[in-house]
């Protein structure tokens, strides 16, 4: 993969030779999220609750009231978590708390006028931070790959990822060979069952 960076540029200095991190999805995809995480979280450095607290915010102005737990759940947040994350959004008065007519003992979460305001204006810094990172793309292409990982979220988001993708990668996983005699983990000798000898009978 550095060698194929380094091609982008128009640098040479590597011999031409595979290399194992060329397809590998977790290595870019990690590139890729730590530097959109840095920029995002120097943007949001002095915005109450963080990048958290602005994922909170993003809930509440893009989508009817939640309550709580189904923001938290959404987010992948801990609910004790989000409590004080939406202490902190209150607290400059950009979100409030009112009872949710289908169930008193929830609480539903909605976007003030002075939160929308504040989330528009921290949407707006983050889209210039994307459109730095993806600086090397063309606008078509740029809006190509936000279709494709728009798609790529929803499909992974509607499965449960601890276990459908584990018994995806169950499936296409060899089985490991049993180990030779003679070598760890193969059973031992004496751990062979031996065959039955006859009983001797009584006129023997």
């Amino acid at each position: 993969m550095l060698r194929y960076c380094r091609g982008m540029t128009g640098a040479s200095d590597r011999p031409d030779r595979p290399d194992p991190l060329d397809d590998d999805l977790g290595w870019m995809l990690g590139i890729v999220f730590r530097g959109y995480v840095r920029a995002a979280e120097h943007t949001l450095a002095d915005f109450p609750g963080g990048p958290r607290g602005y994922q909170v915010l993003t809930a509440a102005a893009t989508g009817p009231a939640r309550n709580q737990g189904a923001i938290a759940e959404e987010l992948g947040i801990d609910r004790t978590v989000l409590t004080y994350l939406i202490d902190d959004l209150e607290r400059p008065g950009f979100v409030a708390r009112r009872a949710d007519p289908a169930d008193r003992r929830s609480r539903l979460v909605d976007v003030t006028d002075a939160g929308r305001v504040a989330w528009e204006q921290r949407r707006a810094a983050l889209r210039q931070v994307e459109a730095h990172l993806l600086g090397a793309l063309t606008p078509t292409e740029s809006a190509t790959l936000r279709a494709l990982l728009q798609r790529v979220a929803c499909s992974t988001q509607a499965i449960d990822p601890l276990r459908d993708l584990c018994q995806a990668v169950a499936e296409v996983r060899p089985e490991p060979a049993a180990p030779a005699p003679g070598q760890p983990g193969a059973p031992s000798e004496r751990a062979r069952p031996r065959a039955a000898r006859p009983r001797r009978g009584s006129d023997d």
